[in-house]
């Protein structure tokens, strides 16, 4: 079994601690205003999905292939019983006149002969190298199990994840997009009442126009992927989770508020991402095999007891016989089975330790593209602030402008809707952080709920209320 680490391994604050979950759910849940729980969600997801049920199911199964081994080198008892019906023909029958007559002459040269015989039988290896392999490779196989379902959760995580905060941020981009259509919408109504009046400029009002109808498309799209990404969730975890669409807050005051570290700590740290572990245990089950293989070469030794009670007529057939014996079965050919079978495993073990190899190359390519991620987004998050700066400050003054009558309506919308997408822009880019983030930890096989906490905190500072 399993040493050290919990089965579920980086994953025990996930799916090992319900009540943490369920008291930091509702800590949560008040902090941001009623935004779904993150971790609430996926502990639904770990009662709810499917798959999980599955392998859930299919661990236990491996798990009697221990019992099973163990029983192998436990004591074999069996018990029988057989009603014998025999119409022999023989000495007796071919010449009954030469036999004289007594208590079994009617049987003898009838030739017909009925008898009762019980058995009990019991066997018991005293050595079979073979079968105390077979245990070693049955708890090699459920740790390997083990490893598979915790696996399995881990991805569950991040699929979760990446569902709530495509649901999030679609929501948020509702609420931006919205904000956008009110301010298009009135500056439509300005360009039409001065068009109407006279003073206006058909091109504004048509650029007006234009802008709005551009808005309103995108919000269509956004819908469509909120709706997708709530299709998600609800398959995942079996509820639909309430996004409601909210402004969000001054962008400018997030703070990521972490640095990184250093690649090769993170490179250090892939030895327990779970699909390393996981690879390295399967090796071990190869290994394991192949040592079951070369067992085939060594003797096996079996004590043998029993006991056979015969009831019949037949006074020179009845007997009670009590066996015991010590078999030793040394084998000596079978026409090279045994080294065929020796070397396939071996080369099995080879393919172990190479997909051993790529998993680990793998986990270490995914930290080096996540930490390169995470740094990319930083510094775009930052120049985005100063564009966000920058875009507030120059339609303040193209509003002004437009007032003053320096500028014209089209460059009051160019500055707005630069305004507004940078915002969405900033949103998106905090999501792909966060995604980036919560992988990484899994990449090392360290996501816990504090990540998920962490990341909820981070997406209620975007919300303004």
């Amino acid at each position: 079994m399993m040493k050290g680490r919990s089965r579920l391994g980086a994953l025990a604050c996930l799916c090992g601690l319900a009540g943490t979950v369920q008291a930091q759910s509702s800590e949560m849940v008040s902090a941001v205003s009623g935004l779904p729980s993150l971790s609430q969600l996926f502990a639904r997801a770990l009662e709810h999905d499917a798959g999980l049920s599955r392998q859930r199911y299919e661990l236990e199964a491996t798990r009697q292939e221990v019992d099973k081994a163990w029983a192998g080198l436990r004591p074999q008892v069996e018990a029988s019983y057989s009603h014998v019906y025999q119409d022999s023909s023989n000495i007796y029958t071919e010449n009954p006149e030469n036999y004289a007559q007594n208590d079994l002459y009617e049987e003898r040269v009838d030739g017909e002969l009925t008898e009762k015989v019980w058995r009990v039988q019991l066997s018991q290896p005293l050595f079979s190298l073979e079968r105390w392999r077979q245990v070693d490779k049955a708890e090699a196989q459920t740790t390997a199990a083990e490893l598979t379902l915790a696996l399995a959760e881990r991805d569950l995580a991040l699929e979760v994840s990446q569902a709530y905060l495509d649901a999030f941020l679609a929501s948020q981009t509702l609420a931006l997009l919205e904000s956008k259509r009110e301010a298009l919408a009135l500056q439509h109504r300005q360009a039409q009442r001065a068009y109407d009046l006279g003073i206006g400029d058909r091109i504004n009002l048509l650029e007006a126009q234009a802008r709005f109808d551009q808005a309103e498309a995108d919000q269509y799209e956004v819908e469509n992927n909120l709706a997708n990404a709530l299709s998600t969730l609800e398959r995942l975890t079996g509820i639909t989770p309430n996004f409601a669409q909210r402004a969000v807050s001054d962008l400018q005051g997030i703070e990521l508020g972490e640095q990184h570290g250093d690649l090769e700590e993170w490179l250090e740290r892939t030895a327990d991402n779970l699909q390393v572990r996981l690879a390295r245990q399967q090796h071990q089950v190869m290994q394991a095999d192949t040592a079951i293989r070369r067992a085939g070469h060594y003797p096996q030794v079996n004590l043998n007891l029993g006991y056979t009670d015969r009831n019949s007529p037949d006074e020179l057939r009845a007997s009670e016989d009590a066996q015991a014996s010590v078999e030793v079965r040394v084998p000596i050919y079978r026409g090279g089975y045994t080294q065929a079978n020796v070397r396939q495993g071996e080369m099995y073990a080879q393919s172990g330790e190479a997909e051993m190899t790529e998993a680990r190359e793998l986990a270490r390519q995914e930290v080096r593209q996540r930490l390169r991620g995470l740094e990319s987004k930083a510094r775009r998050l930052e120049a985005l602030k100063r564009s966000l700066e920058s875009a507030t400050l120059f339609l303040e003054a193209a509003d002004k402008g437009e007032q003053l009558g320096l500028r014209d309506l089209v460059d009051v919308l160019d500055a707005r809707a630069d305004l507004y997408d940078l915002r969405i822009e900033f949103v998106e880019v905090i999501g792909q952080w966060l995604a980036d983030k919560l992988a990484l930890e899994a990449a090392v096989g360290d996501l816990e709920t504090r990540d998920l906490s962490q990341a909820m905190a981070l997406l209620a500072g975007l919300d303004a209320n």
